[in-house]
């Protein structure tokens, strides 16, 4: 295979371990790998810790806006309602009260009335079943 003109190769060296005796930089990490670690797990839980906070922050803003939102639905409801009972007027709220009391009068007297049928359904339960034990002892007796 041939290479183009334009096809270039870089070759990168690494520094050489005595190139490190002279970087005094290098020289400390390599000494302190528990500082260099340290580092790093220091900026690792800066940038966990900053993001959390963010999100925190996020969701704390859009809950305070939910409770604007639900504390200006709910002042508009009640001013709603207090206009609605100032509006209604006062023979239409008693005609509709007495209808209410006139349907109750009558279920509670149509309570009455099933109450004294379901005694009468009883006592007619109670003769028959009476009847048909007193007829087989005495058929019992005679036969």
């Amino acid at each position: 295979m041939q290479a183009d003109k334009n096809d270039s190769v870089v070759v990168q060296e690494e520094p050489s371990s005595s190139s490190n005796s002279h970087n005094p930089e290098a020289e400390s990490n390599a000494i302190d790998p528990l500082a260099k670690s340290s580092d790093v797990l220091a900026k690792g839980l800066s940038s966990l810790l900053s993001t959390v906070i963010k999100e925190f922050d996020v969701r704390a803003q859009q809950t305070l806006n939910s409770q604007d939102q639900l504390t200006s639905a709910i002042d508009r409801l009640t001013r709603e309602l207090d206009q609605l009972l100032e509006d209604a007027p006062l023979p239409f709220i008693m005609q509709h009260s007495a209808k209410i009391s006139s349907v109750r009068k009558r279920v509670s007297s149509l309570n009455s009335l099933l109450k004294i049928i379901q005694g009468r359904v009883d006592n007619i339960d109670r003769l028959l079943s009476i009847g048909t034990t007193h007829e087989k002892t005495s058929n019992a007796g005679s036969g």
